[in-house]
């Protein structure tokens, strides 16, 4: 595996976190489950019963179309929050899970990372709209695009938390050290000082191979308690759920898929001690 030694986040104190809690959900590769995290994280903790903004900033709009959502029939979406400021409530759309809203992306989003380049506050700009709604949420979780560009920039700059999902394979930690150096960089600079890594959580298990439970070992021996209890395994209906424009927990409530993500939620909300207002 990728050694990533010098970049592990520091345990947490997690009873300490309160509501409203703002959690960026990111890993720079590519198809390690990161949009399926953020999708049935943010589904399940609204079944809790909470207020729950979903925000995509990946230009693939995965997280947008896996609710349900015609990226292609909005008149607003966060490209005109980042580029024109608008604000966040222009663009918000409610779904069939009750306590689950989403802003959803744009599939030019992409080109509009080229255009923040040359703007002021660009790293901010995400910040400053989410921080108009903040008090009207229990939750926001960001969904980022796989990569450390500008986009990712913006929404670690508007977390409060990192939430790392990495899947249970081979050089499953490629891409996570940077990530985190990322992390230690922006604290350092002042874009956000408090910013941590709060969980990770491993995915894409399959029991049927040693490989993966080694690999979940090491995992867990190299960030401790950072890493949740709950493995999310491989699961047929999990990439089904998608396609149907619905989270797991209402396309097939009694699959493994959603008993792990219902547990995901349980355990990243088990850090908070209050609710908003």
């Amino acid at each position: 595996m990728t050694d990533v030694s010098g970049s592990s986040p520091q345990p947490q104190n997690l009873m300490s976190r309160s509501l409203p809690r703002i959690i960026a959900v990111a890993n720079q590769k590519g198809g390690v489950g990161k949009t399926t995290t953020s999708i049935n994280t943010a589904a399940s903790l609204a079944q809790l019963g909470l207020r729950v903004l979903l925000i995509d900033v990946d230009p693939q709009a995965n997280a947008t179309s896996g609710l349900g959502i015609d990226v292609r029939s909005l008149e607003n979406t966060i490209l005109d929050v980042l580029i024109d400021d608008a604000p966040l409530t222009d663009c918000i759309c409610t779904t069939e899970i009750d306590g689950l809203q989403v802003a959803p992306s744009n599939l030019r989003l992409a080109d509009a990372e080229m255009t923040m380049y040359s703007m002021l506050a660009r790293e901010t700009r995400l910040k400053n709209a989410v921080d108009a709604v903040i008090d009207q949420f229990d939750y926001i979780i960001i969904d980022c695009p796989p990569s450390l560009g500008l986009l990712t920039l913006n929404a670690l700059c508007a977390a409060r938390e990192v939430l790392i999902p990495i899947q249970c394979e081979y050089f499953a930690l490629e891409g996570v050290g940077q990530l985190l150096e990322n992390v230690l960089r922006i604290r350092r600079s002042g874009l956000n000082a408090t910013l941590e890594v709060s969980s990770i959580v491993c995915v894409m298990y399959d029991a049927r191979t040693n490989l993966a439970d080694e690999v979940v070992a090491e995992i867990r021996q190299h960030f401790g308690p950072t890493v949740l209890k709950t493995v999310v395994p491989r699961n047929i209906k999990l990439s089904e759920a998608p396609k149907y424009g619905m989270p797991i927990v209402t396309y097939d409530p009694l699959s493994r898929g959603a008993i792990a993500y219902t547990d995901v939620a349980q355990e990243v909300h088990h850090g908070s001690q209050s609710t908003a207002g």
